[in-house]
């Protein structure tokens, strides 16, 4: 027999990006526990439609756990309590009945609120257009067999690879930064014998442009590796602080 719980939410609203915003409540009344965490949203923007009401924004894609979109702060933690877990596959078997849950949007100074939800992580993309790329001549597929990677490097680099670009390191670090993002980002194609010849450039260009949009240092707190949907190592913040200074002695610039 399937359970039901009922819940109150203070839900974080803000019509626009000039707007203040505040927390409001509502209930959410005859929820399964075997919905997901968005599918709950759902059904309350559904009583709230019924009610003449604004339904609360939110950000959603794939609903698998696959782009990230849906990353919001659950009771202070990114992605809800849930280790390992974006909030479209939190199910709602993890909280109680009569349970306060209060629901909010990325914070972060490069992260602007364009609505309740609903932020701008288009500052991501800034970062990965500034170099995390490969613009050498790779070859084709059929060439993929050419160039050997000793397993140690293929698995680190799939480990980084990992990252979907949700932003929950940038929301769950006390400075906002983005570096296991980009360390992330950096660290997958450093590894591979494809993405050595450009990865001075390509760290030096990742930092710089992370610095300009807005987003702070990093000062080893961690949340950023405990909050991470997948579980990234802080070891790639590591691996691209190394790259960023050899780029930087390598080309006499100072840091």
């Amino acid at each position: 027999m399937t359970k039901t719980i009922n819940l109150t939410l203070k839900v974080w609203r803000q019509k626009n990006a000039g707007d203040k915003g505040k927390f409001e409540t509502c209930q959410a009344r005859n929820i399964s526990t075997d919905m997901s965490f968005l599918e709950m949203l759902d059904v309350v923007n559904e009583g709230l439609t019924v009610d003449g009401k604004e339904p609360i924004a939110f950000d959603h894609d794939c609903r698998e756990g696959i782009c990230g979109m849906c990353g919001t702060v659950v009771n202070g933690r990114a992605h809800g309590p849930e280790k390992g877990t974006t909030l479209c596959q939190l199910h709602m078997r993890h909280f109680d009945d009569g349970d306060t849950i209060a629901i909010e949007p990325w914070r972060a100074r490069a992260f602007k609120v364009l609505k309740d939800l609903v932020v701008d992580r288009s500052a991501l993309d800034g970062i990965i257009q500034a170099g995390g790329y490969i613009s050498v001549n790779a070859g084709g597929a059929q060439d993929a067999n050419n160039l050997p990677v000793p397993q140690d490097k293929a698995d680190k680099a799939m480990d980084a690879a990992q990252c979907i670009g949700c932003g929950a390191c940038v929301a769950s670090c006390p400075n906002a930064s983005a570096m296991l993002f980009a360390g992330a980002k950096i660290s997958h194609l450093a590894l591979l014998p494809q993405g050595r010849p450009e990865a001075a450039k390509r760290a030096w260009a990742m930092v710089k442009a992370m610095d300009a949009l807005g987003f702070g240092n990093c000062t080893n707190e961690r949340e950023c590796e405990a909050e991470c949907p997948k579980e990234i190592s802080i070891v790639n913040i590591a691996r691209m602080n190394r790259e960023y200074y050899k780029a930087g002695f390598f080309s006499g610039e100072k840091n």
